[in-house]
């Protein structure tokens, strides 16, 4: 069991028998009436942020939830398969599941699943990905590092901003939390 006292961002508490990890919190103490602790708190399952107020001192339990390493094997009628590489074993997990990571996903990735209760129920992206520029419009001459931006398409499908200089082919870092160019990576 874990204490209101104890929360800070990123734990996991067990509600009405789902996860959920504490995005913000706050502790309130009213001049009058008994403390509180006001929180926002995101479904591992859903994704869906609720908020919900505690009593001061109150306990829960708290969600244990393991990740587990495994390899992306590919995607057929929105399920998305993902192999153990050490067991071999595969299963699944749909796109409402993945929810955005499914726009970084890339056959033969290695990403951390996470599994509550015996169920999968999502998936944590590496911090960055080098994917490779699909689409994008050309490049102008006088186009500088520094100046404008302008939308690409991923291989995987994702759309991100990149600088003007980045061109169709080019190799590009960008980073999963923030969905934003990082760098090009030397081919």
């Amino acid at each position: 069991m874990i204490s209101t006292a104890e929360f800070k961002n990123g734990l996991t508490i067990e509600l009405d028998g789902d996860a959920y990890a504490i995005i913000e919190f706050q502790h309130v103490k009213p001049g009058k009436g008994g403390a509180f602790v006001r929180t926002k708190l995101r479904n591992a399952k859903t994704g869906n942020v609720l908020e919900k107020t505690f009593r001061a001192g109150e306990k829960m339990p708290r969600a244990i939830i393991e990740r587990k390493r495994m390899q992306f094997l590919y995607e057929s009628d929105n399920q998305y398969y993902f192999m153990d590489v050490n067991t071999y074993e595969q299963d699944h997990l749909t796109a409402d599941q993945l929810g955005s990571a499914v726009k970084y996903l890339k056959e033969e990735m290695m990403v951390d699943i996470l599994v509550f209760d015996g169920k999968l129920i999502g998936v944590e992206l590496p911090g960055a990905v080098e994917l490779r520029v699909a689409e994008t419009d050309p490049g102008v001459r006088g186009d500088t590092a520094s100046g404008g931006s302008k939308p690409a398409t991923l291989e995987t499908g994702a759309v991100i901003q990149v600088p003007l200089f980045i061109e169709v082919g080019d190799i590009l870092r960008v980073d999963t939390r923030t969905d934003s160019y990082v760098e090009r990576v030397a081919q």
